[in-house]
């Protein structure tokens, strides 16, 4: 699959098909619930940025773990390495044109605003 933002600054090779896709997901933390993105979830070696590195800039809040991507150019959310899997990366399945995320059936939620790494031990 092919993923591309917005403006096509940046593009990135995903060695998958959806229907292999290791998770379709959407979380209710603070900045998926307000990108309302659906994410695919691929091991870090199946995603490769193939454009526009030097358009993506790191965003990182909280417990400055996670790694989100956006463009620099048009804002879009490209991908994602959560801190509760971090060989893992999630990509705005919007970004894919093959993919119609709001036909995707199973989507399963992530309660990432009660994250267990932030429950107390």
């Amino acid at each position: 699959m092919k993923l591309s933002c917005h403006c096509g600054s940046v593009e990135a090779e995903i060695n998958s098909t959806v229907n292999e896709l290791a998770k379709i997901v959407r979380c209710n933390c603070s900045i998926c619930k307000r990108k309302n993105a659906t994410m695919g979830m691929v091991k870090n070696e199946d995603f490769k940025l193939t454009k526009g590195e030097d358009k993506i800039k790191l965003y990182q809040y909280h417990t400055k773990v996670a790694k989100h991507y956006f463009c620099t150019e048009c804002g879009i959310y490209t991908h994602h390495n959560p801190r509760s899997a971090p060989a893992m990366t999630g990509f705005n399945l919007g970004c894919v044109d093959e993919v119609k995320a709001e036909d995707i059936k199973e989507i399963a939620q992530f309660d990432g605003l009660n994250h267990p790494m932030d429950q107390e031990k």
